[in-house]
Formats: C-alpha cells, structure tokens, sequence
C-alpha cells in the first residue's frame, strides 16, 4: 500500500507503508545510529516524534524482547529507507513489521532518508504526518501544520510510570525520578548492586525522602523541560539533600534547577556517535545521544562548571555543581543502542554516594 509523508513547508516524500494503516503526525527528526532500531523506536524520549532511520537497511537481525527499552512505544511512527523481510533466526524474534504492527506503529518506507535528513538538517526539525490514506496533499499539510510543536506539549506524562514501584538490589538505594527512564538505565544501576526505587515524574520531595534514597537520578525523557516546571521544583527541594545524577532531560532538568536555562536545538543530537570531551580527564569518547534541547552557556550559574562538551558543535555535554555533589551529562552513558565508552559515570555517582555518607541505607 502506498504511503506519504508531508512535512509543515510543503515537502512530500513519496513511500510504500509498513506497520498499520492510518495516519500518524508528530515532530520529524533523525537518528545516525547504524545499529539499535528496536532500542530507538522503544525508547520513551521519542514520545511526540516521527523516527527517521538514516541507516539505509532496518530489520537485518529481527527485532526481540532483551532489546526492549520501555514496555510501551511511545513514538508516533518510523521513517525509513529499506526494510529487511528476513532475520537472524537464532534471536527468535519478529518482524519489523509484526512488532509494528503489535505496537499499533505506523510507518512508512522506500523513503530517500538522506534526502529527508538533509532536508531537515538545513531546515531544522519540523512537524509532519503520515499517512496510507486517499487523503488530498492540501489537507494532510493543514494537518501537519495544526500539530502542537513540541515546546507547548507536555510529553512526560505519557512516558513516566503511573505510581512507584522498587527493583529490589543491595547498596546505596537510588531514586530514579522518571521522566522516560530507559531500561538499561535501571539495569545498570542494577548492575552495581542498587536497590532502584522508580517515582513518577510528579512525586513531591516528600514521597521521596520518605524512601530514604541514598541517591537521586533523574532520568532522560521526551520534550521541552519547561513543560513539567513541577519536576524542576521538585529537584531544587532536593539539591541540598542527597547526591544527584541526571541524564538526557534530567541534565536539563537539574541545570534548570541550579538557575541556568535550556533552547531548542535546530535539529538535535540523536544516534550513537557524538563526540564529547570531557574537559576533567581530557579525554573524547563516542556517546549515544538522543535529544532536542540543550543547555544555554550564557546562562549558567557561576557555581555550575561545565564538564563536558560536543565536540561538533561546542555546546554542553556535562555540568557539575562547585561544592553540592550533584553533577549531569547530556549524553546516554548505558547506551542501548550505542557505545558505553561512558558507564563509567555511573560508578562515579556511586563514589559520590559513599563520600556523602551513603545516607540511611549505608
């Protein structure tokens, strides 16, 4: 069946559907990951977004549960160029297009994904629509047009889980304040012996300390930071309290909180080769990254030190506070997909725990 994808400017891209029928609208952006298509779509900061893969072949080795990261998919539809019928059997897995299909994803392929990329690449990300139906170009362009942008959508809330819940592990014991937490963010936190404690991204400083965490992570999630000030308020009762860790949106999130200020990116940084510095060891690693805001440089706070930096386009990777052990990294140190050149990271929060004392449950 065929299947088209108009953008807000007017620019079609014709296709062939995949998934199921329909039509699905979001906020069009990329991702240069070569690997790790089944990581991407589950991923929860994808929420509100339509997924172009600009690796040209997706599907090669099926798609299977262990490379789940959300229970739920939360994007509203991938874009790609060729889809592979046929799998690696020994994973047991599906098809793309059954997972498709299980997830209710629309999609669709036979797309010039470099075309689209470089499209938006020169445009910066914008809204558009999907869809398999006879439905005229004018109309679907009003359409894609009156999709809310990305920066008036409060997306957490369709991500972060209903009420708390506790994966039991052993020393310290992490909060993890989840705006989209990602499983392997869990997992490895898990890894390291903790006891992970997961809040819903509207739980009061109160609920939180009533856990007596050693520790607080706040996770990566979808959208505009500025949609969910709540979380920011939450995090700025808590600074003086106990360690803080934050990844993806939880760096923005604590960088709001220490007084500094995000914007909107033109396209982002989503895939799994950003070149980052960190500025304290001197060294540059490969990372995985999926996000559209960013810290502002002309803002931060003069006790805020910035860590770490994009090495493509200079802007913040990574912040610690001058004296409360809170730090931050832009950057996804699990992976899943991509490299985990930086997991060490997270030793270092778990370094920063024992130096603090370890809290209640040392």
């Amino acid at each position: 069946m065929k299947a088209v994808l108009v953008l807000e400017d007017g620019t079609v891209f014709q296709g062939i559907s995949c998934g199921i029928n329909g039509e699905a609208g979001g906020e069009v952006v990329f991702s240069t990951a070569m690997t790790g298509y089944q990581e991407i779509i589950s991923d929860p900061s994808f929420a509100g977004q339509l997924i172009t893969l600009t690796y040209p072949l997706v599907g090669n080795y099926g798609m299977a549960s262990r490379y789940q990261e959300s229970a739920n998919t939360a994007a509203r539809g991938i874009i790609i160029k060729e889809e592979t019928m046929s799998y690696q059997k020994g994973l047991k897995g599906k098809t793309l297009q059954q997972y498709l299909e299980e997830n209710r994803l629309i999609g669709i392929k036979g797309v010039d994904t470099r075309t689209l990329t470089r499209h938006i690449r020169t445009h910066g990300s914008m809204r558009g629509i999907i869809s398999t139906k006879e439905t005229p170009i004018e109309e679907l362009l009003q359409k894609a047009n009156e999709i809310l942008p990305i920066t008036e959508q409060n997306l957490v809330d369709q991500v972060t889980t209903p009420k708390k819940y506790t994966i039991p592990g052993g020393w310290p014991a992490v909060a993890v304040l989840d705006f989209g937490v990602k499983s392997n963010i869990i997992r490895s936190l898990n890894k390291l012996g903790c006891t992970v404690i997961v809040f819903p991204a509207h739980a009061t400083p109160e609920e939180i300390k009533a856990a007596e965490p050693d520790g607080l992570l706040l996770s990566n999630g979808p959208g505009d930071p500025m949609m969910i000030p709540h979380a920011i308020d939450t995090v700025k009762s808590l600074l003086n309290s106990m360690p803080v860790m934050g990844i993806c949106m939880g760096h923005q999130i604590l960088g709001t909180a220490l007084g500094a200020r995000t914007y909107k990116m033109k396209f982002g940084h989503r895939g799994g080769n950003q070149p980052v510095k960190d500025l304290q060891k001197d060294r540059v690693f490969v990372t995985s990254q999926n996000h559209g805001f960013c810290l502002s440089k002309e803002d931060l706070p003069d006790d805020v030190v910035i860590t770490h930096i994009n090495l493509n386009d200079g802007s913040i990777e990574g912040i610690k506070h001058g004296h409360l052990p809170v730090f931050s990294i832009q950057f996804h140190p699990e992976g899943a997909p991509g490299p985990k050149d930086t997991e060490y990271l997270f030793k270092e929060f778990m370094n920063m725990i024992s130096l603090q004392g370890g809290g209640s449950h040392a």
